[in-house]
């Protein structure tokens, strides 16, 4: 069947808008590569509003250069394709925005410390290792313990609350001075799946509940130093420690201990926060 010029136009041309724009043209309005536009359509982002079924030409309309420029401007602001893809297809696109804004400013925060870090050494006060390495002999005592393990130590503090609602449940009082610690029962770093137990020196051992249990834990030398503040920079601390250790001839013979002075419980600032790392030694014996 012949066709007028006008009326194979009409054809061609959406339905939605009375301008079509080839690929290439559509590509420099909007100030990216043709490369590009293709990409979005592999990815389900953006599809051309009409493609001709003989040469496979790709047409887009002026409606559609607000969703490309709705696409760089969420690439712009962190967004991923699947991200754009779910925002695009989401019903409740608020919800969407949101969950990445919050993401943001997670990421904010985090710079922020580093950056607060930094410009603590450039100040000349960056260093967290609050007095030197002393070697001393932690006092028996009795403690009740929680051991479980976590996904990652943002977990750790979690564990607490439980731990002293069941210690009010049973009547135990606490030994003075205070004594709050974590034990980490396997050998190595982990940053996840990790095994702690953590515990508060009792009065006197009761019997175990199916949350806490009572253990009596020896004297022991111990390689102890302080750490000011925040619990994220605790490794520079465990470095000075260690190698102290090493450099000293003694050898860890029990699980290192984190006993905890002063931290969000009663000061404002991390900076604030004091932790004594308590690592079991002995001198190893010279062959």
């Amino acid at each position: 069947m012949n066709m007028t010029m006008n009326e194979e136009h009409m054809a061609c041309t959406p339905k939605t808008d009375s301008q079509r724009y080839r690929i290439g043209m559509f590509a420099a309005m909007n100030h990216i590569t043709i490369k590009a536009l293709r990409f979005y359509e592999e990815q389900g982002l953006l599809a051309p509003a009409y493609v001709e079924a003989e040469n496979g030409y790709r047409y887009y309309t002026m409606s559609q250069m607000a969703d490309v420029q709705q696409i760089l401007a969420l690439k712009e602001a962190g967004f991923t394709l699947e991200d754009i893809r779910q925002l695009r297809s989401a019903a409740d696109t608020n919800r969407v925005l949101a969950k990445k804004r919050n993401e943001i400013l997670g990421e904010i925060a985090e710079l922020t410390a580093r950056l607060a870090r930094l410009d603590d050494y450039m100040g000349g006060s960056g260093m967290t290792v609050a007095a030197p390495v002393r070697v001393r002999t932690l006092p028996a005592f009795v403690a009740s313990t929680l051991q479980e393990r976590i996904a990652s130590y943002d977990a750790l503090f979690d564990l607490m609350p439980r731990m002293g609602a069941e210690m009010e449940r049973l009547g135990c009082e606490c030994a003075l001075p205070e004594y709050c610690f974590t034990r980490y029962l396997e050998a190595g770093y982990r940053e996840e799946q990790i095994l702690v137990e953590i515990g508060e020196a009792v009065t006197e051992k009761k019997e175990d509940s199916g949350v806490i249990c009572f253990r009596e834990f020896p004297e022991t030398e111990a390689a102890c130093i302080y750490h000011k503040g925040s619990y994220r920079t605790l490794p520079e601390t465990y470095a000075v420690v260690l190698r102290y250790i090493e450099e000293n001839n003694y050898e860890i013979i029990d699980s290192i201990r984190e006993s905890y002075i002063d931290g969000v419980w009663n000061k404002d600032s991390e900076k604030e926060w004091l932790t004594e790392i308590q690592i079991p030694v002995r001198k190893k014996i010279l062959q």
